[in-house]
């Protein structure tokens, strides 16, 4: 549970990280870099008064991921170019004034094909429609529940082991969103606390690899991923959602 105090500050880092994606999400096209939305996203937090709370983050070397196509998360920026066709998930999170605000999105990149843009709007969906669920009193399974009952109508497969995670004075503060259906999961939702909900949809299998780099996560069967992110806030009546630009 979050004070009064630290919410309002989660707004204000909420509102940054989600300028700041959408910054770097206007950039997105084919012949841009990766290394370039890093530069915007982190430009925009730095200018803001946040510190890029990605960067130095257990090693991890930039201040956002991205994440192209077959990428499920933790996408490392860097010279790789955004090709015709490709999806590109920008995952930024913002620290200032002692908390953090996490949100991402996944963008087209020129003529995205059918299946794959499709993929992506339908992973928008299943994250609005898991937001709008969220409700004091409720379990959190709830969550995952929307989430996989959604995903499943088209044959999509939701990621498992990367989940959504309390969010606040720490990054992740231990409190784990699972994004499939899980009966046994006990916590119920409560005005004031604060997670994410960032749900990873496959349009193949479940099975990943790790890179030689210790953070990118890719699909084994190479078919591609989208994914989407907010951190929300549980109300007296319902939820806010913390990460609007």
């Amino acid at each position: 549970m979050q004070t009064p105090e630290v919410i309002e500050k989660m707004r204000v880092a909420g509102q940054i990280a989600a300028r700041a994606l959408v910054e770097a999400g206007k950039a997105v096209a084919p012949g841009v870099t990766t290394d370039e939305l890093d530069r915007i996203a982190h430009e925009y937090m730095v200018d803001h008064g946040a510190y890029p709370s990605t960067l130095g983050y257990k090693g991890f070397p930039k201040s956002c991921c991205t994440s192209l196509n077959e990428v499920i998360c933790h996408g490392i920026p860097d010279s790789t170019v955004i090709e015709d066709g490709d999806i590109v998930n920008i995952d930024v999170t913002a620290y200032i004034d002692g908390v953090h605000g996490d949100t991402n999105a996944t963008f087209l990149a020129g003529d995205v094909a059918e299946e794959h843009r499709l993929l992506v709007e339908r992973t928008r969906e299943a994250t609005m429609r898991a937001i709008n669920a969220v409700k004091p009193g409720r379990a959190l399974s709830v969550v995952g529940r929307v989430i996989e009952s959604y995903a499943n109508r088209f044959g999509y497969n939701v990621v498992r082991d990367f989940t959504g995670h309390g969010i606040g004075t720490t990054f992740h503060n231990g409190l784990v969103v699972l994004h499939y259906d899980q009966p046994s999961v006990s916590t119920v939702m409560q005005p004031g606390m604060t997670f994410t909900i960032e749900p990873m949809i496959n349009l193949g299998g479940l099975d990943y690899e790790i890179w030689d780099d210790g953070w990118t996560v890719v699909t084994k069967d190479r078919k591609w991923t989208a994914q989407f992110e907010h951190t929300l806030l549980v109300t007296d009546t319902g939820v806010e959602i913390l990460t609007l630009p």
